[in-house]
């Protein structure tokens, strides 16, 4: 036993070194070493679940007025297939079975023009999810490697900043999937490309929808912290989340739709339950994110404390 210790122990020293060497220009010059040092002391002692979960709880009350909004909005915008669209990408961004417990409100809420309704619905929208992106701004600077902060005000100001414009780029997303579809569609009637290549359309959505996700990411992590000279916009970290996001939300809908039997122990009451956990299990991933940037940040502040004490 003791030798297979001695070897594991020799291994991970000849790793470290190995790494302290590796350096690469994304990290900011900083070695493997010590971005991953600092990323696992962020993670172990960021206390980044419970983290997570005050977040989610501040999207989960932002959600229900955001997509009441949102769906009262849509009778008065004149663009041609959004709503069909914009259908199609809930369906596959929320978890199986969820979006079809709203679909009938949803359709309700669609065909009749409410503008009372639509007054409220902003308004409502517009304050849970500013709470939702200022909570998720104050677990950005409530990091273990001790950033700056904003004060009230001028945190309240970036958060209704963030949250108007990414609901504006999400517009934009799904406006721009439906150019993507009417282009196709085009292309085929005049015969420039067979029906067969019509999928290849349908793929070029899907990666309209992850470079949304990635371009949003990438707005939080660069105007929410105070101290953006710290951060690229362009981040390891908002590359991580996007990944995290697409494969931790494929294998939960996997999850979902064979294995877990919510429905029968929970009633109605577990679509909600599984709407909590997607926005929890995003969160996270979401918060991870932010500390593998910070992480970054704080290798190089460690690196230059060192060089500006010889």
């Amino acid at each position: 036993m003791k030798k297979i210790q001695k070897k594991l122990k020799i291994k991970f020293i000849y790793l470290s070194r190995l790494l302290k060497k590796i350096k690469i220009p994304f990290f900011q010059g900083q070695s493997i070493y010590d971005v991953l040092k600092f990323f696992y002391i962020g993670i172990v002692e960021g206390n980044v679940t419970s983290r997570a979960a005050s977040v989610s709880f501040s999207f989960f009350l932002a959600l229900f007025p955001g997509l009441i909004f949102i769906f009262t909005l849509i009778p008065y915008i004149p663009i041609e297939g959004f709503q069909e669209v914009l259908f199609d990408t809930l369906k596959q961004i929320m978890p199986p079975n969820t979006f079809e417990a709203t679909e009938s409100t949803i359709y309700d809420i669609i065909n009749n023009k409410r503008g009372n309704l639509l007054s409220f619905g902003f308004i409502a929208a517009l304050l849970f999810a500013t709470n939702g992106t200022n909570a998720l701004i104050n677990n950005f600077n409530s990091s273990v490697h001790q950033f700056k902060t904003r004060n009230f005000w001028r945190q309240e100001l970036v958060a209704i900043f963030l949250t108007l414009f990414l609901s504006f780029l999400f517009i934009i997303g799904i406006v721009l999937i439906i150019f993507t579809d009417g282009f196709s569609s085009w292309l085929v009637e005049i015969n420039i490309i067979p029906e067969s290549l019509r999928p290849v359309f349908r793929v070029g959505r899907y990666i309209l929808l992850v470079l949304v996700v990635f371009i949003s990411i990438s707005l939080l992590y660069y105007f929410g912290p105070a101290d953006r000279k710290l951060f690229k916009f362009f981040s390891p970290g908002s590359i991580l989340a996007t990944v995290l996001i697409v494969i931790g939300s494929e294998l939960f809908s996997f999850y979902i739709s064979n294995f877990n039997q919510y429905n029968k122990l929970y009633g109605s009451i577990g679509t909600l339950l599984v709407i909590l956990i997607w926005i929890y299990i995003n969160s996270l991933i979401l918060i991870i994110g932010f500390e593998f940037n910070a992480g970054i940040a704080a290798a190089k502040r460690e690196h230059i404390k060192s060089l500006l004490s010889k």
